[in-house]
């Protein structure tokens, strides 16, 4: 439930907040959202599951963001960032689809 929980406050504090983006981090922030929603819901996932462990999440969550966020400047500094966005959106996409159908099935056992 933490994570579920971290992430509406996260949603709501963005919204009261309404932080400013620099320039120079917009095109990493709809990558670094897509790796924190992975995070999240592997959380999910695991807290279901009964093998949850916060340090394991934290760590998943910092490690997550960062990576991708590395991938993309890489991306970027060698003139193939949107191709190497677009394959970090698709595998944690993917990853993402497998998290919440494990959270399906195990909330409506179906």
């Amino acid at each position: 439930m933490i994570p579920a929980l971290g992430l509406v406050a996260g949603i709501l504090i963005g919204l009261v907040v309404k932080p400013d983006v620099p320039l120079w981090l917009q095109p990493y922030l709809p990558i670094a959202v897509i790796a924190a929603l992975d995070a999240v819901f592997g959380g999910i996932r695991a807290v279901l599951d009964g093998n949850f462990n916060d340090k394991v999440f934290v760590v998943s969550f910092l490690s997550n963001v960062v990576v991708a966020a590395v991938i993309v400047f890489l991306g970027d500094q060698l003139g193939v960032g949107s191709q190497l966005s677009t394959g970090v959106v698709v595998v944690l996409g993917v990853r993402i689809f497998s998290n919440v159908a494990a959270i399906r099935r195990h909330l409506f056992h179906a």
